[in-house]
């Protein structure tokens, strides 16, 4: 059995109703995670036990009727002190964060302190809250009648979580589907099964110190067998995604015969960011290089495609090109300032390297060419790259430099364009709809942006990758299934009930229909 890893309580296990199950690191199917800054550290290993996925959806069962019936503030007080418990600890996940995703310190920390963050706002029951549209009312529906809405909980919710934001993002659907009454089966990344785990020993901490039952929360590992047997298991009510697209379509075919489960998806992007001739074009190149390699390149809402107006082409591209060549990589914990660290696995690194060199034998310009970097531990690192393309086209094409496909690591890519009409249809030059910018200072330009440009999230003068959690967070097309996170996600963690309660007895008789007070004695 592997030894746990600091600040792990347990050695590599499962949690189901309550236990902590080890998982031994033997046979053909072992998961193990590295550090990407050094890849010969191990932080975790074990072997997905595929029972277990029966074994967790039974426990969260059982706890389902007890959770959902524990009132709302005694809920809350559970989740609160889960909060309390990440604040006290907020440097010990971030270490873990950096350690086993390689994202920079400073990076990991802001996530950490999302966990809390998460907390306090599923809770807020102010106007335009999460909570405010969960609301239960009711209304005087006739002179003895009234008419009330209730929200019930799904039921078990199976959440699959991502490797780029492994705390944050699963953290964002469990806490409102706790609040809500619901009881999770939480599967972490098959990457980053040592933050799962932690976030499970955090979630086990606060709700055995709140007196809530064993299995409200159940953790399993594994890859995709394992991802498949728990968002197809009967005894699943929703399935609550964050990840790819490819991913995402598997989940919908395996959910073609429950058109009644919830599945909430939040997907990739193929981001793009638009810089218009009047634009301000310091703040523009400062975010779009900050947003299109932000965490390696590993975010969703990463800027992928560069949209240049060409009164202005010659000057901000340049600037992007040298400010992009002038980011620090290095270790993510080292001392000095480090924008990037290492990618997440040397196959991800390949993958964008292979990007890259299929771009440019279709006729790609690499302004600034993506290199692998040998980094002290022979981490992945990997330095930002910059390719100019002719145009984008909404369809997978390797003929086509410009083709519409998510690379998911520091590779952005650059058009230019001569219109507000060119650059939107550029825009839209994607199958997906995630995240969307435009720097410009031209109201109507903006106004025109803002309605037309195909994503959940569009922002102005301000990069793809910032989002706020008080409000919705997801996308179109291959980005999402109109099942927004963020601020929206208590949406998709309930549903309405309608009910009509009538306290007369004076019911009346419906025409052609007879009833005799007689027919009752």
């Amino acid at each position: 059995m592997t030894e746990r890893h600091p600040p792990l309580r347990y050695a590599p296990s499962d949690l189901i109703g309550g236990e902590f199950r080890p998982l031994l690191a033997e046979g053909a199917n072992v998961i193990r995670s590295t550090d990407p800054a050094e890849p010969a550290r191990e932080l975790w290993a074990g072997a997905p036990a595929l029972d277990h996925v029966h074994d967790a959806v039974a426990a969260a069962r059982l706890a389902l009727a007890a959770w959902s019936r524990f009132p709302f503030d005694e809920r809350a007080a559970a989740l609160r002190r889960f909060a309390e418990i990440c604040r006290d600890r907020q440097t010990e996940i971030a270490t873990l964060i950096s350690e086993e995703t390689g994202k920079a310190l400073w990076d990991a920390k802001t996530e950490a302190g999302a966990l809390a963050a998460k907390v306090d706002i599923t809770l807020d029951d102010s106007t335009n809250s999460g909570m405010s549209r969960v609301r239960g009312y009711e209304f005087e529906a006739g002179a003895t009648k009234t008419g009330r809405c209730v929200f019930r909980p799904h039921g078990v919710m199976a959440v699959v979580g991502p490797f780029n934001f492994p705390a944050h993002l699963p953290n964002g659907h469990i806490v409102p589907a706790l609040a809500m009454g619901n009881t999770v089966v939480f599967k972490p990344s098959d990457k980053t099964p040592a933050i799962g785990q932690l976030l499970a020993e955090l979630f086990h901490e606060a709700l055995t110190d709140c007196g809530a039952p064993p299995g409200v929360v159940n953790v399993v590992h594994g890859a995709g067998p394992t991802a498949s047997e728990l968002v197809g298991h009967e005894g699943v009510d929703g399935v609550l995604f964050t990840g790819s697209w490819a991913v995402g379509r598997k989940i919908l075919e395996r959910n073609l015969d429950t058109p009644g489960r919830i599945v909430a998806l939040e997907l990739g992007g193929n981001n793009a960011a638009v810089v218009m001739d009047d634009a301000d074009l310091r703040q523009a190149a400062i975010e779009c290089v900050r947003c299109a390699f932000i965490t390696t390149g590993q975010r969703c809402t990463c800027t992928r495609r560069l949209i240049v107006h060409r009164a202005v082409a010659d000057r901000l591209i340049p600037a992007i090109c040298q400010s992009a060549s002038a980011l620090i990589l290095g270790h993510p914990r080292a001392n000095e300032p480090v924008f990037m660290g290492p990618i997440i696995t040397e196959d991800a690194r390949r993958a964008a390297l292979d990007a890259q060199s299929r771009m440019a034998r279709a006729g790609a310009e690499v302004l600034v060419e993506s290199r692998a970097i040998d980094g002290p531990g022979g981490g992945w690192y990997l330095s930002p790259g910059v390719v100019r393309v002719d145009r984008f086209v909404p369809r997978e094409d390797p003929r086509e430099p410009g083709e519409d496909v998510e690379v998911f690591g520091p590779l952005l890519r650059v058009c230019v364009v001569d219109s507000l009409d060119e650059a939107i249809q550029q825009a839209n030059a994607t199958r997906y709809g995630l995240a969307a910018s435009i720097f410009t200072k031209d109201t109507g330009a903006i106004e025109r942006f803002v309605h037309e440009a195909r994503a959940g999230c569009v922002n102005v003068n301000a990069g793809t990758a910032g989002a706020s959690s008080k409000l919705p967070f997801g996308g179109l097309g291959l980005s999402g299934n109109h099942r927004p996170a963020g601020a929206f996600s208590l949406d998709y963690c309930a549903y309405p009930v309608a009910a009509m309660i009538e306290t007369g007895t004076d019911t009346m008789v419906t025409p052609g229909m007879r009833m005799d007070d007689a027919w009752l004695r």
